[in-house]
């Protein structure tokens, strides 16, 4: 059924018409504050400050058992092919199970060979971090490329950074992704040769992108190595599944590292596309990684709706969407080495849940997929809160932070939580004008500085930023996604919309390479930007 007919949806339509100030709902129930915050999987989780009360909250949970939530959870940990467009088992969550789990995908318990691969990285990555591997002329390794896009970037991308402060300084890691050459030559610029080590991430090695920064890099390294074509085996690795093309690239497949189709690119920093990650970090610090994911994935698995995060955050984020018609979320983390979350999660929300039709092939009934966006800490507060406290688009926030700082320096920590807490503050209870009067404010000036208030944001605090910390916060939006995708009866792990783009390039591609004049046959607009970008690039 259409969850937009069911009761509960009727009755939160009718509540997000009726709901209170924030400002009221607190003070009528003192203990608010304690009836909306949860503390599990090392994180601790305060929704107090959103417009809801019990009933709409019991309501969302109506919603999510209709739409059989719990059915599905149960579903994907099974390995269940619940990816029904690409026919695919969706098992991110068996990457970082423990080596005693068991989960089978067509009768093959998959657990054991997530194990192999992880110890063969974690072979590699002590030969790279002890100067064990040697490049072409002798070398020691201390330059780490990483060549992908997408998932096979942005993930590795977030992690290095979020995780720089326990990672080897005396190793350099640089990330190349965009097909724009300015990437691969600012990344490179500085670089030796014989000291650099590019790791290619590709599943099919075929990707574009990526397979065109590939080729650049293979001939970098062969001019800064004598042109012998036996120095690629020394200064390449690949991430992929294609063994051939792998090795016909030069690459020695025995340092090709795999992964399966059940892992989609959005959801695979934990696979062997984090080699990169697990270079600079080493492998127990990788695995503490996985073993925070993995708490966070049990918890998803096991709470009630009542106590479960992923679950609550996702049906908070539904909310907005539908009943606020709030198009975007405001990702807020004060934590500097979050300074990529934002961007990470764009991907794994936007592409996952950007869909129209249902699993059915039906139009959906109600809108999905908000926008999510953010920048790190109190450069946002100079940028743009203003528009989030004082515009007219409701945009629901979520304050990330952490007790500890990994580099306490005098005041800064204290000064920089203090803001956590104000922003939360100003955002739900805003400033009547009669306070902006008794302020002394002129009359004239006084509506300018009424905050109305009533702005609503979750907190997600941890003690402190580590390996195990970053895998929860990962595994609670990634089921959060999940939970809405659930919800609106969408895919959320195929990617169909970014395939046309792809194929229309391919055509284009050689009529901007020709050397005669392309015969054009896109539309008037398409066809006159060709012709004016070749005539352009003659001057």
């Amino acid at each position: 059924m259409h969850l937009t007919s069911h009761p509960a949806w009727d009755s939160l339509t009718d509540q997000a018409e009726t709901l209170p100030h924030l400002s009221e709902l607190f003070e009528v129930d003192p203990q608010r504050a304690e009836k909306f915050q949860i503390e599990a999987a090392g994180l601790f989780f305060d929704y107090s400050k959103n417009l809801i009360t019990e009933d709409t909250v019991k309501s969302l949970i109506e919603l999510a058992n209709a739409a059989g939530l719990r059915d599905r959870i149960d579903a994907m940990f099974r390995g269940d092919k619940i990816n029904i467009t690409e026919d695919r088992a969706v098992l991110h969550t068996a990457l970082r199970a423990p080596r005693t789990a068991s989960v089978k995908v067509d009768g093959v318990d998959v657990i054991p060979e997530v194990h192999e691969v992880l110890d063969r990285m974690a072979v590699f990555s002590n030969r790279i971090r002890t100067g064990e591997w040697k490049g072409h002329t002798g070398k020691r390794i201390k330059n780490i490329v990483n060549i992908g896009i997408g998932g096979s970037d942005l993930g590795p991308v977030m992690a290095y950074e979020a995780l720089r402060h326990y990672t080897d300084r005396s190793l350099t890691f640089r990330f190349v992704s965009n097909v724009d050459g300015t990437d691969f030559a600012e990344a490179t610029h500085d670089l030796d040769p014989s000291e650099t080590l590019f790791i290619i991430s590709s599943k099919t090695f075929t990707t574009l992108e990526t397979m065109t920064n590939a080729a650049t890099a293979r001939e970098w390294s062969l001019a800064g190595l004598g042109g012998d074509a036996s120095a690629v085996a020394k200064h390449f690795v690949a991430v992929s599944t294609n063994a051939e093309k792998v090795s016909a690239f030069g690459i020695d497949t025995a340092n090709m590292f795999g992964f399966w189709d059940w892992v989609g690119g959005r959801y695979s920093m934990d696979s062997a596309i984090g080699l990169s990650n697990m270079i600079a970090l080493g492998p127990d610090h990788f695995r503490d990684m996985l073993a925070g994911f993995h708490e966070m994935d049990e918890h998803f698995r096991t709470a009630p709706f009542e106590q479960n995060i992923p679950v609550l955050h996702g049906l908070l984020a539904l909310w907005y969407n539908d009943f606020f018609g709030a198009q975007t979320i405001a990702v807020l983390p004060y934590e500097q080495y979050l300074k990529r979350f934002p961007a990470y999660l764009q991907q794994l929300t936007m592409e996952s849940n950007g869909k129209h039709v249902q699993l059915d092939g039906t139009e959906v009934d109600a809108d999905t997929g908000p926008i999510y966006w953010g920048e790190p800490g109190t450069n946002g507060q100079h940028s743009f809160y203003q528009l989030i406290h004082q515009g007219t688009r409701l945009i629901p926030c979520d304050f990330i932070a952490f007790a500890k700082s990994l580099n306490p320096l005098g005041r800064h920590h204290d000064l920089l939580m203090s803001n956590v807490f104000a922003q939360t503050e100003a955002l739900a209870f805003g400033k009547t004008l009669e306070q902006v009067e008794a302020e002394g404010t002129p009359s004239a000036l006084a509506p300018h500085r009424v905050f109305e208030g009533n702005r609503p944001s979750n907190v997600i605090m941890g003690e402190k930023l580590t390996p195990a910390a970053l895998g929860r916060l990962v595994s609670l939006y990634e089921m959060s996604v999940f939970t809405q995708g659930v919800l609106w009866n969408i895919n959320p792990f195929d990617q169909w919309g970014v395939e046309l783009g792809k194929v229309l390039a391919q055509r284009i591609i050689p009529e901007l390479e020709s050397t005669g004049e392309p015969d054009l046959k896109h539309d008037c607009s398409t066809n006159s930007l060709i012709r004016r970008y070749r005539k352009m690039k003659a001057l």
